[in-house]
């Protein structure tokens, strides 16, 4: 590429301005290493002319449109001092090398800029181009540019993809030899999924990295068996690890008859992972070491870090830079470790001594203490496990990762989670949603009622309850109460089908214990199949029972069976087991039992695969009826959840988002720390997006009141604007139904307060309903919607979407409140009008969508009656309401792809 044709702007030879903070970002490149990007500097001269030094001929030539060897020192200096404005460039690092530059410089009094790139051969094809360019891209948006033009030559043929895939839509015209690209960088849908697609592939290899190692050392491994170092040691070689291990320790030459090595650069072979073992003021030195040595990836088992307080997370964040900026992830510090059951590769790098075997679920905790306890209850299940990490304080990889690597691993068909906090919920929601569609991921989160633990504090968002659970709820994340709860889900999920619907059979031999199962299933919200369960009676042989269980799976009326087998007073119980195995493996719906009251999968339940596990159509067995029922009833959630279509973003009709803008950009000029909205500028942004409001004026005295109550038509109602009367009849702040204007003087009088009064035009009777957004800083907003009044306050009785908001999620949240009822035909009454609800919800989700300045908007009463028009032709219309604007949290573009940062 040659340096822009247009004339573009000098820069002051004295200047030095310093780049916007946020530009600077860790990246996972496409082959799963890392490397470090941010804006050029002066002092980075001598490293670019290194990278002039190290590139080929051919790829200055395609750069420069000619053999240039060297830069000169004008270009040097030109190319090195920018504005960070009209002239940006970013510069890739590996280590303290730069290894790719990428730059725009603006063409003078236009919104284009001419866009290009270097990057060294040596790392060409780990898709560095397209990583700049996307930060380049975003850098640019913040100044007002709209497009970039690109020209390359024609054999450069890499380049020309770098531009043709990046989602941009680009007009090319070719001539003497070189293609004209011309290209707008807004982001568009389009634009956006391809870096999602390209961020899913990276940071998948980059997890394969690491569980999947040709080679493994453990520096501080030790013949002390009290020693973690010898714990890991001995786990690696017990379990059978397919490549060669490397004991590192200065002070021995054989750990467990392993050759030991002094450090980690005296291995004379290359090395994929090192796991370290070693006091926490010792793990720097190796980190350096490793970076040396040029290993792949680092599970730090060492503790002393962001749980020891300040200075262990200052340790942590230098030990995640120095590990990234090296090209190496990072499980840990302070973890259990990684287990990878493979047969191709059987990695147990954990503190775990004994591991599940080969199985189709992966399984992420956080916990290292926790994790031995984890898996010896998966072992004990019956539960066979792909991979296993335990991430510790998580200062680098974290679930989200996990996710990504399992989307796409096809060993791995469920995903256990044990949260105890979000690193970045943003990104957990969206991957959550994507691996849903295919494969369950069952999450345990702790900590609803206390805070993040001291180590995953530096690399943790606080998320409010009501946060997580719309975050689940909108993701399909199957949610549960506890660790026991995960494996009863988990046992289910690895092992039966989904349930095709919610129609439960229930077979057993015992009338008693089938009443409990019916109670059971319906309490969960569940059906049942049949008017009673079916008892085979005490003396009902095996084939009773597969008999039973037959006609159970045959039937079309049932989804899903709950078998429940107690010990007959005749002997031979064990002969049951085959009758309910042989059933499940030819049926295509769940059967879940309660069998002697087994926990997990007992070998006559299981059918056995080729690694020896329990494989699909085992059928798991649980300690209590109730357990069963709860798993089946989540899975059947899930099971609903994935069925459901996706929905659309409906186009919604008198949406002025340009008028809204104003009114939010004339009220952050004015304040831009942000403050409440005047009722004049409410109704100005509701109005913008459509909202039926009723006709208000607001007054400062009772002759005015009078003014405005004939101008909007009687009857009118007066209320308070003071806080604390605003909604609150009960306590005069609220006066209806005001027929002339002597009754508007008397309750003007009557109000309690001296503060303005709102002056409305009369609503017809119907429902009183709120509508809120809620901005949570850590993920984005929430939409919550519930039925009026002082009881449902009192109960909490709201429910909670996060955006975007389909028309789909829209019909749910009107129905997802316990007092629903009241909407729809409660006690005789006739039924409101749901699509204007649901309008309203995707006209509110739509505003909070494009105006991420409106931190609160809180629709308060929003009234809603029967869908036969009334008052005007309006079934629905909002009383009151009030909104906060400032700078905005979460709710921005997501930008180019980084990796999250430890604070």
């Amino acid at each position: 590429m040659t340096e822009p044709t247009r004339s573009a702007p000098v820069p002051d030879e004295e200047q030095n301005p310093t780049p916007p903070p946020g530009w600077e970002a860790d990246i996972v490149a496409a082959d799963g290493g890392t490397v470090h990007l941010r804006p050029i500097c002066p002092d980075d001269a001598e490293a670019l002319n290194g990278l002039m030094d190290r590139s080929s001929d051919q790829t200055r030539y395609y750069r420069f449109f000619g053999p240039m060897k060297r830069l000169s020192d004008r270009d040097l200096h030109r190319f090195t001092h920018v504005d960070h404005d009209q002239r940006v460039a970013f510069v890739v690092l590996l280590g303290d090398q730069i290894i790719g530059v990428g730059r725009y410089d603006r063409y003078p009094g236009t919104d284009d800029a001419e866009v290009a790139f270097l990057v060294e051969d040596a790392h060409q094809g780990r898709g560095l181009g397209s990583v700049l360019l996307e930060h380049l891209a975003a850098a640019a948006r913040e100044r007002g540019i709209k497009r970039f033009v690109a020209e390359v030559l024609a054999q450069n043929s890499k380049m020309v993809r770098v531009f043709r895939d990046a989602g941009y839509k680009a007009e090319r015209s070719y001539e003497d030899g070189v293609v004209h690209l011309t290209f707008p960088i807004e982001q568009t849908e389009d634009a956006l999924a391809v870096a999602y697609e390209r961020e899913q592939r990276s940071e998948s290899r980059s997890i394969g990295r690491l569980l999947t190692p040709s080679s493994v050392a453990v520096v501080g491994a030790s013949n002390d068996a009290g020693k973690i170092g010898n714990a890991v040691l001995r786990h690696l070689l017990d379990y059978g690890f397919a490549g060669p291990v490397y004991p590192v320790n200065p002070g021995t030459r054989h750990v467990r008859g392993v050759p030991a090595h002094a450090d980690i650069e005296s291995i004379p072979d290359d090395l994929d992972l090192a796991i370290l073992a070693v006091p926490a003021d010792e793990v720097a030195g190796v980190v350096e070491a490793c970076r040396r040595k040029r290993v792949r990836g680092l599970v730090v088992i060492s503790g002393g870090f962001g749980e020891a307080g300040p200075e262990g997370r200052a340790a942590e964040r230098q030990l995640v830079a120095a590990a990234r900026a090296s090209g190496m992830r990072v499980v840990g510090p302070n973890c259990l470790g990684i287990v990878n059951t493979d047969p191709e590769v059987r990695l147990n790098a954990s503190l775990a001594p004994m591991v599940p075997g080969r199985g189709r679920v992966g399984f992420f905790a956080q916990s290292g203490a926790l994790g031995v306890a984890l898996l010896e209850r998966a072992r004990s299940r019956g539960i066979g496990l792909s991979t296993f990490v335990s991430a510790g304080n998580r200062a680098d990889v974290s679930g989200n990762d996990l996710l990504q690597y399992w989307s796409t691993d096809p060993g791995t068909e469920v995903v256990l989670l044990h949260l105890e906090s979000f690193g970045n919920p943003r990104k957990f929601a969206r991957l959550a949603r994507t691996v849903g569609r295919t494969k369950p991921v069952v999450a345990v989160k702790s900590g609803r009622h206390v805070g993040v633990t001291p180590g995953l504090a530096g690399t943790s968002v606080a998320v409010p309850e009501q946060s997580v659970a719309a975050l689940f709820a909108s993701a399909g994340v199957i949610r549960v109460e506890t660790v026991a709860q995960l494996f009863d889900v988990g046992t289910l999920l690895a092992h039966q089908p989904l349930p095709p619907g919610d129609r439960v059979a229930v077979v057993g031999n015992s009338t008693a214990i089938g009443v409990l199962v019916a109670d059971a299933v319906l309490e969960e919200g569940m059906a049942l199949a049949h008017e009673a369960p079916v008892d085979i009676g005490v003396a009902g042989g095996p084939e009773a029972f597969r008999d039973a269980l037959q006609a159970a799976v045959d039937d079309d009326r049932v989804d899903a069976v709950v078998a429940v087998f107690l010990p007959p007073l005749m002997g031979g119980s064990q002969e049951y087991g085959p009758a309910l195995r042989e059933v499940s493996v030819g049926s295509d719906k769940p059967i879940v039992a309660s069998f002697l009251s087994t926990e997990g999968i007992p070998p006559e339940l299981a059918v056995t695969d080729e690694h020896g596990m329990p494989g699909r159509g085992s059928v798991p067995s649980y300690s209590t009826p109730e357990r069963a029922v709860i798993a089946l009833a989540k899975a059947t959630e899930y099971a609903r959840w994935r069925r459901r279509p996706v929905g659309e973003l409906p186009e919604l009709p008198d949406v002025d988002e340009a008028a809204a803008q104003r009114i939010v950009r004339g009220v952050l000029a004015e304040s831009p720390g942000g403050r409440e909205l005047t009722d004049d500028e409410l109704l100005g942004l509701l109005a913008a997006y459509g909202v039926p409001l009723l006709g208000t004026r607001t007054v400062a005295d009772a002759e005015a009141a009078v003014v405005a109550a004939e101008k909007i038509g009687y009857p009118v109602v007066l209320k308070s604007t003071a806080p604390w009367l605003r909604h609150r009849s009960d306590l005069g702040g609220v006066r209806l139904d005001l027929a002339d204007a002597e009754a508007v003087r008397t309750a003007f009088a009557a109000i309690p307060s001296g503060d303005p009064v709102i002056v409305q035009e009369m609503a017809a009777p119907g429902v009183a309903t709120v509508v809120e957004i809620v901005d949570d800083p850590s993920f984005g907003a929430l939409v919550s919607f519930g039925v009026g009044g002082v009881a449902t306050d009192l109960l909490g009785d709201r429910a909670f979407r996060t955006l975007p908001l389909t028309d789909l999620d829209a019909a749910e949240l009107v129905r997802a409140p316990r007092a629903f009822p009241l909407l729809n035909g409660y006690r005789g009454s006739e039924p409101v009008d749901l699509a204007a609800l649901e309008d309203l919800l995707l006209r509110v989700a739509r505003l909070a969508d494009d105006l991420p300045e409106v931190l609160r908007l809180t629709l308060e009463p929003v009234i809603v009656g029967p869908a036969n028009p009334w008052h005007g032709g309006r079934s629905l219309v909002v009383a009151g309401g009030a909104a906060l604007v400032g700078p905005p949290t979460a709710r921005v573009d997501p930008g180019p792809r980084r990796m999250r940062s430890p604070v």
